[in-house]
Parts: structure tokens; C-alpha cells; sequence
């Protein structure tokens, strides 16, 4: 009896123990500068408990393929559609840990003031990965300038190509550019349909330039933080998601983002 009770207390001794160590590591979450670190860097000012070492992305580099091979515990910059491209295409299953925040698509010009000023034949820049793309082509239509095939009703589950174009009434030339690459095109294209991260790191204020932007009511893209299953009931996880969704949060983003990025419980109608 003895000899068990020693043992038992010596197992949860090495668990506590390793428990305390696991909470002393910091958490390595890899993010888009803007405003995905910002809205981190925030974070670490509210909670200074939580040990965050935040990882900036550089153009070029996937953050999903650092989470499964273990270089980062979890991402945020990327929303759920495009995060189950990238499982189907890394052939691996992450974990959704959050919904955060949305961050409108908005269609940009350097040329025009209305789209009506849009030539026939004009050039229109959009992402070239697949959901992205997709996303592209329905603000487009909602905003009259196309109008895709009949069947291409839920921009979530109906992924639409430039094929899927079935009205183009000004002979609109589709443009597909890396997304990064979309505030640069500005210059030589009649128009950019820009995520907002990027639009906001080229200086473009989304709420006030874009000629046309995403709803944020019932918008399927909100950003998400992700991690692996083996780390979705970390306790350092779980504490950034609930700092990720506080009010405390929510408040700094439309403080400091005023309309260009909204949190989802700012988004329900």
C-alpha cells in the first residue's frame, strides 16, 4: 500500500511538474503583421500572464505547414474556408480554437471613383487561390459588375471560378495575382479586389476606399485561430481564445480599426 500510494504521489508529482513547465513555455503563434500581430501585441498588455512569443509572417512563408511541423503551436490570419483547402491540400486536421474577427474584402481602384467610370474591357485584379478567388468573384457580383452561373448561391460551399462567369457585361478581363501582390497592381489595373490585411498594410483604409466591400453580417470568412488536436485543450490555447474574444478585444479593434476590421460579436445583426 505503501509502495503504491509512493508511486501515485510521485506520477502526479511528474504531471503537476510538467504541467507547471508546459505553462511556463511560451506560446508560438505565427501571424500576419497587420492586424493579426497588433491585435496580439494588445493581447499581451492585457494579459500579461500569458507568455505569447508572436511570429510574423513574411510574404511567401505558409504558417499552416509551421503548425504541422511543429515550429509554431498555433496560427491566426487565415478564415475557415481557406483553412480547409490547406488540410485537404497538407492532408493534415487542425483544430479551430477561435473566431475572431472579420476582415471585409473590398474592391479598390487608383483610376475610378464609381464603377461606373470602369471601361468595357477593363482589367480587374483578384487573389489567384482558390477561395480567395472565389470570394472575389461574388463581391463582384454583388456589386453588379458580373453576375455568375445559376446554382452559385452560398460563397462558403458554392467556390466559383472565372468559368462560372455567366454575364460579364463590360468584358471585365479577370486578373488572377498572388494576394500579397494585389495593393501593387493598383496602378495598372482598372481595378484590385484586396483582402483586408493587405489592404490595410498598403496604408488603404478599407472602410473609407474601397469602392465596394464585403457585409460583415452572416460573413463566412471570419479569422480563426488554429492550432493541432494535440494542443486544442492546452491551457495557454485556451486562455488566448477567450482574451481572442473578450470584450476587452473587441472594443480595441473597432477603436483601432474603425470599420476595417470587425469583431465577430460586433458582426451579428
Amino acid at each position: 500500500m505503501l509502495k503504491t500510494a509512493g508511486l501515485t504521489l510521485a506520477v502526479l508529482g511528474a504531471l503537476v511538474t510538467s504541467f507547471s513547465a508546459q505553462a511556463l513555455e511560451p506560446l508560438r503563434v505565427a501571424a500576419d503583421p497587420v492586424p493579426h500581430a497588433q491585435i496580439l501585441a494588445y493581447i499581451q498588455k492585457l494579459d500579461p500572464q500569458l507568455n505569447l512569443k508572436v511570429i510574423e509572417i513574411p510574404q511567401g512563408v505558409n504558417s499552416n505547414e509551421l503548425l504541422v511541423h511543429g515550429d509554431v503551436d498555433a496560427n491566426y490570419f487565415q478564415h475557415l474556408p481557406y483553412l480547409q483547402s490547406q488540410e485537404k491540400a497538407l492532408g493534415e486536421k487542425l483544430a479551430v480554437a477561435a473566431t475572431v474577427h472579420i476582415e471585409p474584402l473590398g474592391i479598390y481602384s487608383h483610376r475610378h471613383k464609381t464603377f461606373a467610370q470602369v471601361p468595357d474591357k477593363g482589367t480587374v485584379a483578384v487573389p489567384n487561390n482558390v477561395t480567395n478567388l472565389s470570394r472575389a468573384l461574388y463581391l463582384l457580383q454583388d456589386n453588379g459588375l458580373i453576375k455568375l452561373k445559376p446554382g452559385f448561391n452560398d460563397p462558403a460551399a458554392d467556390q466559383a471560378t472565372p468559368k462560372d462567369i455567366a454575364e460579364n457585361p463590360k468584358h471585365l478581363k479577370i486578373l488572377e495575382i498572388e494576394s500579397p501582390q494585389l495593393p501593387r497592381a493598383l496602378d495598372d489595373v482598372d481595378l484590385a479586389v484586396i483582402n483586408g490585411n493587405y489592404a490595410l498594410e498598403a496604408g488603404l483604409v478599407p472602410a473609407r476606399d474601397a469602392l465596394g466591400l464585403e457585409k460583415a453580417e452572416h460573413n463566412p470568412y471570419a479569422n480563426i485561430l488554429v492550432t493541432t488536436p494535440k494542443l486544442e485543450n492546452d491551457p495557454r490555447i485556451q486562455q488566448l481564445a477567450r482574451d481572442l474574444t473578450s470584450p476587452q478585444v473587441a472594443k480595441y479593434i473597432a477603436e483601432s480599426f474603425k470599420g476595417s476590421v470587425i469583431a465577430v460579436a460586433d458582426a451579428k445583426p
